[in-house]
């Protein structure tokens, strides 16, 4: 998921640079306390995948451009439930990051909206997972209702943010409220299908317990809180 260039410019990007400091932060302390709770071995290796996975998913995945971002599979409800919040922020964070120095270099300036756009959902879906799974659940255990709840969440902070990002950059003019309305309508599709993903991966999952080596995974993916 992208901004375009040149949706946002000018000063208005300094906006852009204060919201992704204060998502890194939440990110640093989510990490600080799975560091404490887990260990530093255990929350490197879990970081070092999601971010080959979200590079992965962001170069190899299908994505089109759409309206004034990309429709791209994130698979963020995935990641959380397979390696916990901070491993999974700091994955996005590190595979966008790298997508652009590598691939997309004029998507640098965009940097502070598109890890805004991926991580404060992220955190959304972590709040709401606790409220609706249960402590004695482990993830793998998740009934569809529930995948899908954390996958809506996901996917609606994203859209959100691309439209606020939209609207703040370029206004209200009828082209700009079209190209919103384009993207949310074909990116609304993913929720069609990342809750499908999420219980197809939770079932290899539930069929490699005791198999999975400790530390590469959440320790909520198999068992209870």
């Amino acid at each position: 998921m992208h901004i375009e260039p040149g949706v946002v410019t000018g000063a208005k990007l300094v906006l852009s640079y204060a919201t992704g400091i204060a998502a890194g932060g939440v990110a640093l302390k989510l990490a600080v306390e799975t560091v404490r709770e887990q260990g530093i071995t255990s929350f490197a290796a879990r970081t070092l995948a999601t971010t080959v996975l979200v590079f992965t998913f962001f170069e190899i995945l299908p994505h089109f451009p759409v309206g004034v971002s990309e429709v791209h599979f994130i698979l963020g409800s995935t990641l959380f439930l397979l390696f916990g919040a901070a491993p999974a922020a700091f994955g996005l964070a590190f595979g966008l990051l790298l997508q652009g120095v590598f691939f997309e270099p004029a998507d640098i300036p965009q940097y502070g909206m598109n890890v805004t756009t991926l991580l404060v959902p992220l955190f959304a879906i972590q709040a709401i997972a606790s409220r609706i799974i249960s402590r004695n659940t482990a993830y793998v255990d998740l009934k569809y209702r529930q995948a899908l709840a954390l996958s809506t969440t996901y996917q609606a902070g994203v859209i959100a943010w691309v439209a606020f990002w939209a609207l703040y950059g370029s206004g209200f003019a009828m082209t700009n409220l079209a190209n919103i309305a384009t993207f949310a309508a074909s990116y609304a599709l993913v929720i069609v299908i990342e809750p499908l993903a999420d219980l197809a991966v939770l079932a290899l999952a539930k069929s490699l317990r005791g198999v999975t080596a400790p530390g590469l995974v959440t320790p909520r993916l198999h068992n209870a809180a």
